[in-house]
């Protein structure tokens, strides 16, 4: 029994597929053809860099990166570190670059993708915050961006609990007053923090850690975000509760949120006013989430008791800057993140990252492609590489002067269908389909931008069996509708090229060419050929392939009815010889067959 559920990926238009027409390009041969041209295979990557004669990739740090992050970077690249560049000098030089490693003071706009003429393929932000990478841009030119978002979470907790104590207690200020030879113990009398309400606005990883600490030092601790799950707030006695009551009833406001256009200036002459009088605001998030001139206005005004702020919208401030003069207000330069453990941390991990990306890994960091944790990413790894094997394949088995304009995706499991995210699985399909017949460089992070402007439709629909979800596929079937096909075998009886795969033992394997079953490993290179059914053929093959050095890793027969038809699909290592191919086709039982590369 199967329960099936279709879903249409909105990734269609209905311009005609010029870009993709097989007959636009390099003209496909027919069945009986020996040639194929193609491209030379690529292992599966999320993003992958190869360069034109076989070199290290190059990398250039834009910013001051930790000596041990340097030098894992530079045993496997050219590593170019070039700081205080002016946005001239980056542009210029990125073209030559395929990573580009920053933090927060240099901006990664449209203009630098532009300039790096598609050679850019990894951005690392050295830190959590991407608001200086223009994501939309760098997904349009399928660069993927990772950050570093582990490895400064307890620095910038612990600084965020530093400015919320020196603040309480006035250390800044009566540090300055003693040194400048006074001695007021009356001026900087401080408050207390045991007991006080602390509200924690974004309850991320920084958030929740300042919450674990403050509870700590006996604060009661309140939390804002709309995102954060309930059981981890409640895991560690914070309560969840909407802005309006976190700005009501906190006596202490800790910033953790990202600067996006939501929460840019959130907290403003309308939020100041809502909040308890006296309160005290501590920031290591973002400058941009306070209003800045608004905050002024509620220190003079008495709304806001003190404020301690790391950053700031314009860093560094202006050195007459009301705010950062205030006499209530203690100011950092962006200190959250350096502790001298936390600064080789990020540079160790985002040059992992970095590395990882350029050399076909799959990254659980990845912020502008679909975010996937690590433990699925393991699972999934196998039928992401069967999954663009199976659309190179089917792309390989139109006829010249078709047009790929429909794909329809079938996977079969037997876990739930909100259970299996197919987003990995649908960008490897596409990747494999409009590689081999364009000159567009598909990866996750552009996969569905890339089809929709190339006028792809993909369909998916997902086919629930009974069983156990111990796998989290069965099979991948792919079909490509209103096509001809170079090997007409390969059609399913509705006329569609059809190739059907699953994984065994870790391994992608052909299971399905067609209406015929077969059972070969998607490692090499695949021959195919429709033969009539009769002793001696695999042996005959064989010895062809065998007199000229190829190598056969599986071979397997799928038939119709003994003595009728069959497919004859055999996996080889190398790439069979125009004279060897010549020879299988000359076979008087073979009646098509056609060399695939993958």
């Amino acid at each position: 029994m199967s329960a099936a559920a279709s879903s249409t990926i909105s990734v269609a238009t209905t311009n005609p597929l010029k870009s993709l027409s097989l007959s636009s390009r390099s003209p496909l041969p027919s069945a009986s053809s020996i040639s194929f041209p193609s491209p030379n295979p690529r292992r599966l990557v999320l993003v992958s860099c190869t360069t034109g004669d076989g070199s290290k990739p190059t990398i250039l740090v834009a910013e001051k990166l930790g000596d041990a992050g340097v030098k894992l970077l530079e045993d496997f690249a050219n590593v170019d570190c070039s700081y205080n560049m002016t946005p001239e000098e980056l542009n210029t030089k990125i073209s030559l670059c395929d990573a580009l490693i920053v933090r927060s003071g240099t901006k990664v706009g449209r203009e630098v993708f532009e300039s790096s003429r598609g050679r850019l393929k990894v951005v690392g932000r050295a830190g959590v915050g991407i608001d200086n990478v223009d994501l939309r841009a760098a997904t349009e030119f399928g660069c993927l961006v990772v950050n570093a978002p582990t490895a400064n979470t307890i620095a910038a907790a612990e600084h965020g609990i530093a400015l919320l104590a020196a603040m309480a207690r006035n250390v800044a200020q009566a540090d300055a007053s003693v040194k400048a030879g006074e001695w007021k113990r009356n001026k900087y009398v401080g408050v207390s923090l045991v007991g006080k309400t602390l509200a924690v606005l974004g309850f991320g990883k920084v958030g929740t850690e300042v919450a674990r600490r403050a509870k700590g030092l006996g604060m009661r601790v309140i939390a804002h975000d709309p995102y954060a799950p309930a059981d981890r707030a409640h895991a560690i006695g914070v309560e969840l509760v909407g802005f309006g009551e976190a700005l009501a009833t906190a006596d202490f406001i800790s910033l953790h949120m990202p600067l996006t256009p939501a929460t840019s200036k959130i907290l403003n002459d309308e939020t100041f006013a809502k909040m308890k009088k006296g309160v005290r605001i501590v920031n290591v998030a973002r400058g941009g989430v306070i209003d800045e001139d608004a905050l002024v206005r509620a220190l003079d005004a008495g709304i806001v008791a003190q404020a301690a702020l790391d950053v700031f919208t314009k860093e560094p401030p202006a050195k007459d800057s009301p705010l950062v003069q205030h006499e209530r207000v203690t100011v950092t330069p962006h200190l959250g993140a350096s502790t001298m453990e936390a600064q080789e941390g990020v540079a160790i991990e985002i040059a992992e990252a970095v590395v990882g990306a350029l050399n076909g890994e799959l990254a659980a960091t990845a912020v502008n492609a679909p975010m996937v944790s690590a433990e699925v990413l393991t699972e999934l790894k196998p039928y992401v590489v069967l999954a663009e094997k199976l659309g190179r394949l089917a792309v390989q088995l139109v006829a010249g002067g078709s047009g790929v304009k429909n794909v329809k995706v079938s996977y079969t499991s037997a876990r739930a269908t909100d259970d299996l995210d197919t987003r990995l699985l649908r960008a490897m399909i596409t990747k494999g389909i409009i590689e081999p017949i364009s000159d567009v460089y598909v990866n996750l992070v552009n996969a569905d931008f890339t089809a929709k402007q190339r006028g792809l439709r993909l369909s998916e629909e997902r086919v629930v069996l009974d069983g156990s979800p111990e796998n989290p596929l069965e099979t991948i079937t792919v079909k490509l509708g209103n096509v001809e096909s170079k090997f007409a075998s390969s059609l399913s009886e509705s006329g569609e090229v059809k190739v059907e795969g699953k994984v065994k033992d870790g391994v992608p394997h052909l299971t399905k060419v067609g209406s015929f079953e077969v059972d070969v490993t998607l490692e090499g290179s695949i021959i195919l050929c429709r033969q009539v059914d009769q002793p001696g053929m695999i042996g005959t093959v064989g010895s062809i392939l065998g007199e000229s050095n190829v190598n056969v890793n599986f071979m397997s027969v799928g038939r119709i009815a003994p003595r009728k038809q069959a497919i004859m699909a055999i996996g080889v290592d190398d790439q069979p010889s125009k004279e060897t191919l010549k020879k299988i086709g000359e076979i008087p039982a073979v009646e098509e067959f056609v060399f695939l590369k993958l």
